[in-house]
């Protein structure tokens, strides 16, 4: 089990782009059009979405909850993200980092407003307290590779309103992200070090320093796809999110369905769920 309160010392970050499809769906894609990506299957770019250092701006708010998700105004749009966070050690020598080292996995919600105009990422992802979700429910990762235990779990997602409860997000392997296991990494120390202030990227180099150069993160990796009603549908008060990230070997998807129509508590292994009422 991992500790919500312990994330507050732990500097938030998140990768852009790396479903593909998603961008698209959440009407993002046009935000990096001007961005040189040499790789056209790489993710766009790494986001913070809290810093932990005492400070005025907007990200030094912790916004992570395991059980609320709080809406910010009435007048937009607010859109779960399921997907999967990595609590990760960092390795430093001076001011870059050397290495990521993924040590647990979580179900996380994203969850980000659809705001028009913003110019950075971080601008649609921390409105305030409860504005995140992690599940406190973590899986202890063996290997970050193949053949490692993430290769048995996948990530689904569900709203409940009015009793009902839909399909959110498409049930996807953890495996299916565009860039995962050593690719991932590889990827993510270039963009902790060398990642530049442009477009509706930041650079996280900077951020790194203001958080003091942190010996961990939690790093959402990516939104899956949405299902139909998942793109076309929005968070309305009284609602119930629930994103699961679950080993494919233990349940399948109708008794995953199952937990998220019940209130009851996940099982203890191979499942992290998150399951956050919409305030």
């Amino acid at each position: 089990m991992s500790s919500i309160s312990n994330l507050k010392n732990v500097i938030g970050l998140g990768v852009a782009g790396n479903f593909t499809g998603h961008l698209e769906q959440a009407g993002e894609a046009s935000d990096f059009k001007d961005l040189v990506i040499e790789d056209p299957n790489a993710p766009k770019g790494v986001f913070p979405f809290y810093i932990p250092a005492d400070g005025d701006h907007f990200l030094h708010t912790f916004p992570i909850s395991a059980d609320r998700v709080r809406l910010g105004s009435d007048d937009e749009n607010h859109q779960p993200e399921p997907e999967i966070a990595l609590l990760c050690d960092l390795e430093w020598e001076g001011d870059r980092v050397t290495s990521v080292t993924p040590r647990q996995a979580m179900a996380h919600n994203d969850c980000s407003i659809r705001r028009e105009g913003a110019k950075k990422i971080s601008e649609k992802k921390n409105w305030g307290a409860d504005t995140k979700g992690t599940s406190a429910q973590s899986i202890e990762i063996d290997q970050f590779s193949k053949g490692g235990i993430l290769d048995r779990y996948r990530i689904a997602s569900f709203l409940k309103r009015n009793g009902t409860v839909a399909a959110y997000g498409v049930d996807s392997p953890a495996a299916s992200y565009s860039y995962i296991y050593e690719q991932l990494l590889a990827w993510l120390v270039v963009k902790l070090n060398d990642q530049v202030d442009e477009g509706p990227l930041e650079n996280i180099s900077e951020w790194l320093a203001v958080a003091g150069r942190p010996a961990q993160t939690l790093i959402s990796i990516g939104a899956t796809r949405y299902t139909e009603y998942g793109e076309t549908t929005f968070l309305e008060r009284g609602d119930q999110v629930i994103v699961a990230v679950y080993d494919e070997t233990r349940f399948d998807e109708a008794a995953i369905r199952v937990l998220a129509e019940s209130n009851d508590a996940a099982a203890s292994q191979g499942i992290s769920l998150l399951r956050q009422d919409v305030l």
